[in-house]
Parts: C-alpha cells; structure tokens; sequence
C-alpha cells in the first residue's frame, strides 16, 4: 500500500500537516511494507529537505497512491479519482458551503475518510487538534487582557517557534486578581487547563467559586451538568444531555455573576441550551468581561461572539448595550477573542502530536484488517460513488434538499 503526504492548498495557507518528518519515519518503521512519499510543498511548518533527509522521496505526482493523507479541505480541482482519502472534510454536518466537496468525492469514487469521523466504539473522537486550540485560545485570552488593560505584550504565537517558546512568554507575565471560569472537560478545555496550571493558578471547586471572593487569581473548571440543569427540577446526567440536551436549560448565570474572564473550551450539540444569551450580558449581574471562545459557535451559545475572528486580527468588543461590535479597548467593551483556527498558529506541535494519534490509532488498521472498526466505522463514501450506511443521512445534503 502506498501512502502520499499531500500538499494543502486551501487559502488561507496551513502550515500544519499530518506527519513529521520524524513520526513519518516512525510509521515507516513499524510498518515497514508501507510505501510512503511526500508530496513538494513550500507552505508546511517542515520543508522539502526535513522528509528527504528522514529518508522520504518528495513527488509533485501522487496519481500512484493508494491513501493520500491531508489536514484542510481539498480543492476540488484537485482531487484524484478512485483514491482513500483523509482530511477535515468540514461536511458531516451538512455544511453548505462544502456540499459540492461531497458530491464530487461522490462523483470520482473517492473513499473519503474524515478526521471527525475517526471514533471509538462509543463515539469519542480518537484524533484532533483540540488540544493545540485549547493551548493557543487560552494564551490568546490572556494576550487580550494584557493589550486591554495595559498590563502586558505578549507575542502572537504565530511569532513563536513552538509550545515552549509560548510557555516562555506566559513566564514574563504578572496577571491580575482574576476570576478565570472554563467550560468542557474534552480535549479542547485540557489544553486550556495546561496554560492555567504552567501559570500557576490555583484551580478551586464551583462551590468555592461561586461563594468566595479572592486574592489571588483562581480558575473553576466546570462540565455541563454544572452549567445546564433538567428544565423539570429533576437529576440531570452527562450522557442523557449528550443524548438529548432538549429537555436542558441553562444555569450559567450563577457563574457570570462571579466571572471575569471566561474561556470557551465546551462541545456545542444541537439543541442545547445557549450558557448565556445578549439578554444576559445586559443583566447587572454579568461581570464577565473577557471571553476566549474557543468552541466559536457564532451567533451561538456564548452570545458575545458575533463572527470568527483571524489570526491576523484576533480580537474585538463587544457592547451590551447595542448588541453590536465595537473596539475592544472601548471602556464599555467586553473583550472577545473568537479565532477559528487556533491550532494553525502552533503547526509543529500540532503537526508532531496529530502524526502521533494518527499514527497509534489510524494506520495499524490498514494492516490488522481493520480488527478494531476504525476505518468502518470512519468511511464516508465508498469507490463506488455511494454514501456508506452510516452516512446516509447526507443522501438529502448531497442532493440540495437541505
């Protein structure tokens, strides 16, 4: 079987890739009757030499490959017919601006395997770079705070070379008497956590933080069953709420109340109650006066999100009072930090520990049979030009129906 690295070339650019010259080399090494070559490209975080000098052949042609690996969407110009494919296809969700990438991995018997859909048994995702948002969204938060306040520069980590360079920065920095609140329990709000705790600052119960005031800065890490509740006054639990989150409201105000910098690291499902709506940030009891929304759901449940933001322009305000955006050094402005694509600013790590679940969890099952359903279970399309079983419910989006 012969495996192509593949050249992204969705714009804006993305340095990051699915292996490292390094963990590239460790795949060959386990599996050394894979075939494996790297496709010329002068965007990714390692260039051209770093594979040649690992011992990898780079091609401008990948018509010979089996299995052809990427990150971003394909343009679709650019896809070869009747190959295995994996790369964020940003289409299980019926994405509209993405339907014609469907439909035309239908239409050239693409077997298309999605990054999302690489799941266990019961569901969790066994690959991501929810980890790398987590780090970089929170670092971002605290940037904004010190641009806000006055109080300190950080560098945008796009500047940094890698995850200790960032830690280095954090390092130099003095914060103020905060109450920092974190939402999830994923992989996303970990990767948060691991800047909270390099900064040492002291994590404390909700019963605490909702109660006590502080002299120091303190973070709350809180899941769902904390911050929605069952609207019949009833025992919520988790997975009823990941089942079926309808019968759910919101008791996030609690939290508002006591919060001064909020950061967003929370799964969004449909039809789950909003955390706080543009009626609650108009409430004398808000006190949150800066959001890291990693999750980014606009227009969503973390109502001071009003579109994504860049890389190049990561922050902005928000005010209350007219529901609309402002400059977030404004004095009525509540700071919002919504980048989409986080982990873009961090491509080596990024790219170093995605190359390393990969490689745990993705390519032993092209060599044991498949023995533990990850590439069933991930299968979007067949070489036959059909939506798999478990994909059918997109037979509609394909057809503009939806």
């Amino acid at each position: 079987m012969k495996f192509g690295i593949i050249k992204e070339r969705k714009n804006p650019p993305d340095k990051r890739v699915v292996f490292s010259p390094n963990k590239l080399k460790e795949f060959k090494q386990q599996f050394p009757q894979a075939e494996i070559v790297v496709e010329s490209s002068d965007i990714r975080v390692f260039s051209d030499q770093e594979y040649k000098d690992a011992g990898f052949e780079i091609v401008t042609d990948l018509s010979d490959c089996d299995v052809l690996l990427g990150v971003k969407e394909v343009p679709l110009e650019n896809l070869i017919p009747n190959k295995k494919y994996f790369f964020f296809s940003h289409t299980i969700k019926k994405q509209p601006y993405n339907r014609k990438l469907l439909k035309a991995m239908l239409e050239k018997n693409i077997e298309m395997f999605d990054h999302e859909t690489i799941i266990k048994e019961n569901g969790a995702r066994l690959i991501g770079f929810g980890r790398y948002a987590g780090l970089v969204g929170a670092y971002n938060g605290f940037r904004a705070i010190g641009l806000k306040e006055n109080l300190f520069e950080l560098p945008k980590v796009e500047s940094l070379a890698d995850l200790d360079a960032v830690k280095a920065e954090l390092d130099k920095i003095t914060l103020p008497n905060i109450k920092i609140l974190l939402s999830g329990t994923g992989k996303v709000a970990h990767g948060a956590k691991e800047i909270l705790d390099h900064l040492k600052i002291k994590e404390i119960s909700d019963a605490l933080y909702l109660t006590s005031k502080f002299t120091e800065p303190v973070y709350c890490m809180v899941d769902v069953m904390e911050y929605a509740k069952r609207s019949d006054g009833k025992v919520g639990h988790r997975f009823e709420f990941y089942k079926d989150p309808t019968g759910y409201e919101s008791n996030f105000m609690p939290y508002a109340k006591e919060t001064d910098f909020f950061i967003a690291g929370h799964f969004y499902g449909d039809g789950a109650p909003y955390l706080y709506t543009r009626e609650d940030v108009k409430s004398k009891e808000f006190n949150i006066k800066y959001v890291a929304d990693i999750s980014c759901d606009v227009d969503g449940p973390v109502a001071t999100t009003l579109r994504a933001s860049t890389i190049a322009d990561p922050i902005y305000g928000y005010d209350a009072a007219s529901e609309t955006e402002i400059d977030y050094r404004d004095e009525n402005a509540i700071v919002v930090m919504a980048v989409d694509n986080l982990p873009c600013e961090l491509p080596k790590d990024a790219s170093e520990g995605f190359g390393e679940m990969f490689l745990n969890h993705v390519i032993p099952a092209f060599y044991n049979n498949d023995e533990n359903g990850i590439l069933e279970r991930a299968k979007m399309t067949t070489n036959s030009g059909k939506l798999t079983e478990r994909y059918s419910y997109l037979q509609d989006y394909v057809d503009g129906k939806e």
